[in-house]
């Protein structure tokens, strides 16, 4: 049973955290499926190895997460079934019972697509300046998680990898571990104020063990959301390096 950090001990509160929605078109898109023939098998079961995760790092996993995991989850149940028993008295083209989450996806993309690129508009807009006007840089919001083009899910993604290779721990070493989000905090400033670019993957030992990961995993969470580092990726899905914000560097 994976090791949950109790909230005492430490709380990831981030004050941007996307939805399930995003959750299921990243998990869409790095699977390379077609939206319009969803494999819910599939995304199912990533979908609530993602959503264990999230829980076991105790972040704030909103209702709507959960709602989505049943919805999915009763479509899920209901391909089981015969075409003809799904139907019933629905229209032939509603007998997929896939088709209305379809619809959500490909409406809220849509959204998602028009205000990224009313972002990027801005972003461009912020560079032109009037003749004589006062060249003011943007001052950076409170709060919140610059990522950039790297989501949230992609760090999750990472961090699963990450577990993936960890050490497997023998029973009562987790109690004697002497990690802790603190210390990997000041490692990891330590690492990326010394020595440039780090690779997420370096932020631990190759031995490195579970409890050792998630200690490091938080603590980048942390930092992310305090704006002393950025992240990065080197194409779509590909190694994401930590490197120190550039506000924090011009301090």
């Amino acid at each position: 049973m994976e090791r949950v950090i109790p909230q005492e001990e430490y709380k990831v509160d981030l004050e941007v955290f996307e939805g399930p929605l995003d959750l299921l078109l990243y998990l869409i898109k790095k699977d390379e499926v077609d939206i319009y023939d969803i494999p819910i098998e599939t995304i199912t079961t990533q979908y609530m190895e993602y959503l264990d995760l999230m829980r076991m790092l105790d972040l704030n996993i909103a209702g709507e997460f959960i709602v989505m995991a049943a919805t999915l989850m009763m479509i899920k149940s209901r391909l089981l079934l015969p075409a003809d028993v799904r139907a019933g008295d629905e229209e032939e083209e509603e007998a997929d019972p896939r088709w209305d989450l379809v619809r959500q996806l490909v409406e809220y993309k849509r959204f998602k697509d028009a205000a990224a690129h009313l972002q990027r508009r801005e972003a461009h807009q912020e560079d032109v300046f009037r003749l004589g006007s006062a060249d003011i840089a943007a001052e950076p919001e409170e709060g919140g998680i610059a990522l950039g083009d790297v989501s949230l899910f992609d760090l999750i993604s990472a961090f699963h990898d990450a577990l993936k290779r960890a050490r497997a721990e023998e029973f009562g070493e987790i109690m004697g571990d002497r990690f802790t989000v603190a210390d990997k905090i000041d490692e990891i400033l330590r690492r990326v104020r010394d020595g440039g670019r780090v690779a997420f993957a370096r932020l631990f030992g190759d031995d490195a063990s579970r409890h050792e990961i998630i200690c490091a995993f938080l603590a980048l969470l942390e930092l992310l959301r305090l704006r002393h580092v950025s992240v990065s990726q080197n194409g779509t899905f590909g190694e994401i390096c930590v490197e120190e914000a550039a506000e924090t560097r011009a301090a």
